[in-house]
């Protein structure tokens, strides 16, 4: 049993952050479904009152699901996009869109029940990381609107894909379904205010980043004495300056527009990509 302990703490040790929501998720559903829990506690409620006494849902929500399926793609899009997202940002900043997108997702599902009761219906109770799972699809898609990614036999541009999916989220809030996907729709605001903001070197996620770190280190023992004082650079966000940002997002515009003259050629270019790659040139 212990060499058994040990080689599950040596596989949770080797996935990265996603990869850990993605267990945790798997074993909350397990166990709901395994011994027939309701867990109503930890679903959000679509009456402000009833969430007010159980607050804590507004991000427990996110690691329930309705059944099978409804897990089974929230998590394969979260697996596929967390590898895009890790490769070019740091693990916080990979959490601090998934969480700041579910807590988006539901407090527009919530705002959408209280100012449209009579569109949405009575009360109901929202579940599932579909908005979390947004918010980190349209942040890259925002982030990198020009990149192409293989679809079956062609190439679609990131955008575009953003869009088919906002769409399909409009279209479902006249469905059954409404104010799922009313959570989705939150989602993606942040993912595409938060890319945005990132682009311009604002990480508008800094605020909840250090709130979560401080909730973590009251269960933290400090393993050093005497306390040090660290005093920090307030022109740098994540450790990196406003200039670095800009670097690095220039950057990635001309990778994406020379992959886009190697593929289509310079005439397939825009006036406003010619423009900045002859300044870039400069």
């Amino acid at each position: 049993m212990t060499t058994f302990t040990q080689d599950i703490k040596n596989k949770l040790s080797t996935l990265n952050v996603l990869e850990k929501i993605i267990a945790v998720n798997a074993v909350v559903f397990i166990i709901e479904k395994l011994f027939r829990l309701g867990l109503v506690w930890l679903k959000l409620p679509s009456n402000f009152l009833d969430f007010i006494v159980q607050p804590w849902s507004i991000v427990t929500y996110a690691f329930l699901h309705a059944d099978f399926f409804h897990i089974l793609f929230n998590m394969l899009w979260l697996y596929f996009i967390g590898r895009i997202i890790l490769n070019l940002f740091n693990p916080k900043t990979a959490l601090n869109i998934y969480f700041l997108g579910a807590i988006s997702g539901g407090l527009l599902f919530m705002l959408g029940y209280q100012v449209f009761p009579n569109v949405f219906g009575g009360n109901s109770s929202l579940v599932g990381a579909s908005a979390a799972v947004r918010a980190l699809l349209i942040f890259i898609c925002a982030y990198m609107p020009h990149q192409e990614v293989r679809f079956f036999t062609f190439n679609l541009k990131l955008w575009y894909l953003a869009a088919a999916i906002v769409a399909l989220d409009v279209m479902g809030l006249f469905g059954g379904n409404a104010g799922g996907n009313l959570a989705h729709l939150g989602g993606a605001l942040l993912g595409y205010f938060y890319a945005k903001q990132l682009l311009q070197g604002n990480d508008i996620g800094k605020g909840f980043e250090r709130f979560m770190d401080s909730i973590v280190s009251m269960f933290k023992r400090s393993k050093k004495s005497p306390l040090k004082t660290v005093h920090k650079n307030k022109g740098k966000v994540g450790g990196y300056t406003k200039s670095d940002f800009n670097e690095f997002n220039n950057q990635k515009k001309i990778d994406v527009i020379l992959d886009k003259i190697s593929k289509s050629g310079y005439d397939s270019l825009t006036s406003e990509e010619k423009d900045f790659l002859f300044r870039a040139g400069k």
